[in-house]
């Protein structure tokens, strides 16, 4: 398993480039320059065989399609060795009838954990936290989601935000809170005092809204 070197210099923010790296995987051996041109997200989890993440686990994989339709693949990451992944995926099919047909990545000497920031320096422990890194088809992360061990996330949460920035990166418009695909969006304010004047009659200057310009294209 290898890394880039010097990714673990300083903490990770959006807008990074998402460090490379070759690790094997539940699917074969995986690097993540390989999703170039897809987006991708890359979400860690505490352990294998444990309640919570086997519940996001189910949820994600259940929710497959639903990835796949914004052309984001998927990938997990923790400290388990390979065959402990093989086993819980046996395990979750086994217990709750679903597949989980997307690579989780063994990360047993931390290379992985440690140039994300997964792991804490201060952790009682290796388990990481549940990290979620939402990175675009350029290997730039453009959000992340970091949960404690003990509450699991939302899957709906992962889609919109995906949906979210794929639809940002097509308009110059802003997303509200909540937002989802087809509801209306945000325009950005003024950048020039003439213009922002000539809104003295508009209350909303510093947020207007307006129907989502993409969602006849989306239809279509």
């Amino acid at each position: 398993m290898t890394a880039d070197a010097g990714s673990a210099v300083a903490p990770l923010q959006i807008g990074d480039a998402a460090p490379n790296f070759e690790a094997r995987t539940t699917m074969g051996t995986v690097r993540l320059s390989d999703f170039r041109g897809r987006w991708l997200m890359l979400f860690s989890h505490p352990a294998d065989f444990t309640p919570v993440c086997t519940s996001e686990f189910v949820g994600i994989a259940r929710a497959a399609d639903r990835f796949a339709a914004l052309d984001c693949a998927l990938m997990a990451v923790s400290v388990d060795s390979l065959y402990a992944h093989f086993a819980w995926v046996r395990a979750i099919r086994d217990a709750f009838g679903v597949t989980v047909n997307f690579p989780i990545v063994e990360d047993p000497s931390l290379v992985i954990g440690r140039a994300y920031g997964m792991i804490s320096a201060r952790a009682a422990d290796a388990a990481a936290m549940r990290s979620t890194y939402f990175i675009d088809p350029d290997g730039i992360i453009r959000a992340i989601i970091t949960y404690p061990a003990t509450i699991g996330r939302s899957v709906d949460e992962m889609l919109r935000v995906i949906a979210a920035l794929q639809r940002v990166d097509s308009d110059n418009i802003v997303t509200p809170e909540g937002w989802h695909p087809g509801e209306d969006v945000l325009l950005p304010p003024d950048q020039h005092q003439a213009e922002l004047m000539a809104r003295d009659d508009d209350p909303f200057w510093f947020c207007r809204s307006a129907p989502d310009p993409g969602a006849g294209r989306r239809r279509g």
